[in-house]
């Protein structure tokens, strides 16, 4: 059998070796890629004869996986798989599995620190330094006694709730599923509306699909309170990021921390968040620390080995 990982996944040449070693062991082909590939071609040539394929976030579209016959098992190095193509994985009964859970403490602990950021204007501060200027009028405010409001309480939604609530906030959610944990935990649902409308920090924590994509717009925007700190390190093309930037501009948000947009960066010149005042911009980094990559490859390659052994994990598809 070959297996293939098409692209980097932020570990060492030792760990591949490591974490290899066993399919050839057991008598598989292993190759590996030091770079992405540029082109679909390309990610098709990469994958031809291979039953297994690891992948991070490049995508791998139906047409890809149309022209690999062989194929029969993904595994991803990612928690969301929209960028994999779900016709052609179920015309051809391919399992596709995920690295769930790999990067739950480090995108929370992100959000953490863009909050801080946020609610002690660290992005102002740091320029009045550079300008020779003093603290007078800097200081902001405590994160302790305010209302956190987390749209979609997965696992790093649940994580970032908890160490919201170890500053001393009140933390309230907004899900398609209520947990019993979390309300043992102290956190209220509500709906939508009402968690838009009653937090003074807002964090995103949802897929992005059919049903969430465009769900934060002008409309829900515009319930939000005019000194409301949103935070986006979930999806981008889940929030309208132009209508981001009109609120921020007009006044009528307070600020806007984002990591993911409706693009991969580097972003175009005039993306209106890059022009908006009130914002802490990050290029997509929120899944990377070196602890969450290595957990990330021991789960990618994990998932390959309990495929062969015939009880799959973290299967998606």
């Amino acid at each position: 059998m070959k297996i293939a990982l098409l692209e980097p996944i932020g570990v060492p040449d030792r760990t591949l070796e490591e974490l290899s070693a066993g399919f050839r062991e057991r008598g598989h082909e292993f190759v590996s890629f030091p770079r992405k590939a540029e082109s679909e071609r390309e990610l098709a040539e990469r994958s031809q004869g291979c039953q297994v394929v690891m992948i991070a976030n490049t995508p791998y579209p139906d047409a890809v996986i149309r022209a690999c016959p062989e194929l029969k098992m993904l595994s991803v190095a990612f928690t969301g798989i929209d960028h994999v193509g779900t016709e052609a994985c179920r015309e051809q009964g391919v399992t596709v599995c995920n690295a769930a859970g790999y990067s739950d403490q480090t995108v929370a602990e992100l959000v953490i620190g863009m909050a801080v950021g946020a609610m002690r204007r660290m992005v102002t501060a740091d320029a009045v330094v550079r300008r020779g200027g003093t603290s007078a009028g800097i200081g902001g405010r405590e994160i302790a006694g305010r209302t956190v409001g987390i749209i979609g309480l997965g696992r790093i939604g649940m994580r970032t709730a908890e160490l919201f609530q170890a500053f001393g906030a009140r933390v309230i959610a907004f899900s398609r599923t209520e947990k019993p944990e979390a309300k043992a935990k102290g956190i209220e649902y509500l709906t939508l509306e009402q968690v838009l409308s009653e937090s003074d920090i807002l964090s995103l924590h949802l897929p992005n699909n059919a049903q969430t994509r465009g769900m934060i717009g002008r409309e829900q925007i515009s319930l939000m309170k005019p000194d409301a700190v949103f935070i986006n390190c979930a999806r981008g093309p889940i929030v309208d990021n132009a209508a981001l930037a009109e609120a921020l501009n007009g006044d009528r948000l307070g600020f806007v921390c984002a990591d993911v947009f409706d693009m991969e960066p580097p972003l175009p010149a005039d993306y209106p968040l890059l022009h908006a005042k009130n914002t802490l911009l990050t290029p997509h980094q929120g899944f990377i620390s070196e602890e969450s990559m290595e957990r990330r490859a021991r789960i990618v390659f994990g998932n390959v080995y309990a495929w062969l052994d015939g009880h799959p994990e973290n299967v998606c598809r």
